[in-house]
């Protein structure tokens, strides 16, 4: 899944790891008295514009209206789900993964289309038997 020294996101495209910053810190909420003594959570930062990113993800990335990507273009994970620090450190390199490679996703241009004469004709007629609906409404000589 991972090498020593990179993230592999896709086949071919990979992250030094000396890129992210990672740091262990202690959990929050309930968990006994170990929570107190152990750091067990990590927080993940990703700087988006020092990355060796290519251009265009770096700048999908910039684009997304995420909350855990801060306004100067860090990202910032913080995985507590686990009991344990090399499982928080593994689940937030994969939402690292998952995030960057959503944007190595090319997105499909959308084709303008018309609709049909079909569903153009049975829009007028829904509109005009609701009109008759509404018109059936008002009071006797209202007209």
């Amino acid at each position: 899944m991972e090498t020593q020294t990179h993230l592999k996101i896709t086949d071919n495209l990979t992250i030094p790891l000396a890129e992210i910053e990672i740091q262990a810190i202690r959990a929050q909420g309930s968990g006994g008295q170990n929570v107190n003594k152990v750091s067990t959570a990590i927080h993940l930062r990703f700087d988006i514009k020092a990355s060796s990113l290519p251009e265009h993800y770096r700048d999908r990335l910039l684009q997304l209206k995420d909350s855990r990507i801060s306004s100067e273009g860090v990202i910032i994970i913080k995985a507590q789900r686990f009991s344990s620090q090399v499982k928080n450190r593994e689940d937030a390199l994969n939402r690292l993964r998952e995030m960057i490679k959503s944007v190595t996703v090319a997105m499909k241009t959308r084709m303008p289309t018309k609709p049909t004469r079909a569903s153009q004709i049975k829009r007028l007629d829904g509109k005009s038997i609701q009109s008759q609906r509404k018109s059936l409404r008002s009071k006797p000589g209202e007209e």
